[in-house]
């Protein structure tokens, strides 16, 4: 199973870091990135699968592409700002953490005023004039 193989890995490097990090700090950080961007890599290979399935689902259900590649932006926004704010915050930097996540949070309002702006005119339509 996969999963296991990224748990090993993930325990594995952990253990390592925990020993190397008293002589060499910036390399147990480095080696830490190095696999968070390993596990990163392996679940994008996964992502595009669930992708391809909810697009196929929205095709069926006449969803307009553009919805669909909003929602996908978004949810591409919130996963690399909490992936960029753990990063920062394994490295010690919460108050840079906490900036990331609030870039994260603006960007994802950013993008979903278009969402919501449907659904603003659809509830408009819908009431009697």
């Amino acid at each position: 199973m996969e999963i296991i193989q990224i748990v090993g890995l993930g325990l594995s490097a952990t253990i390592f870091i925990l020993l190397v990090r008293e002589r060499a700090p910036s390399f147990a950080f480095l080696l830490g990135l190095v696999v968070c961007i390993l596990m990163f890599l392996f679940v994008l290979q996964k992502v595009g699968t669930v992708i391809g399935f909810i697009e196929n689902l929205a095709n069926q259900a006449n969803i307009g592409s553009i919805y669909v590649q909003t929602i996908f932006k978004i949810i591409g926004i919130a996963y690399i700002a909490e992936f960029g704010a753990q990063i920062a915050r394994d490295a010690g930097q919460g108050a840079i953490a906490q900036k990331i996540e609030l870039v994260g949070k603006i960007l994802i309002l950013v993008f979903a005023i278009p969402i919501l702006q449907v659904i603003v005119d659809t509830i408009l339509h819908l009431l009697p004039q």
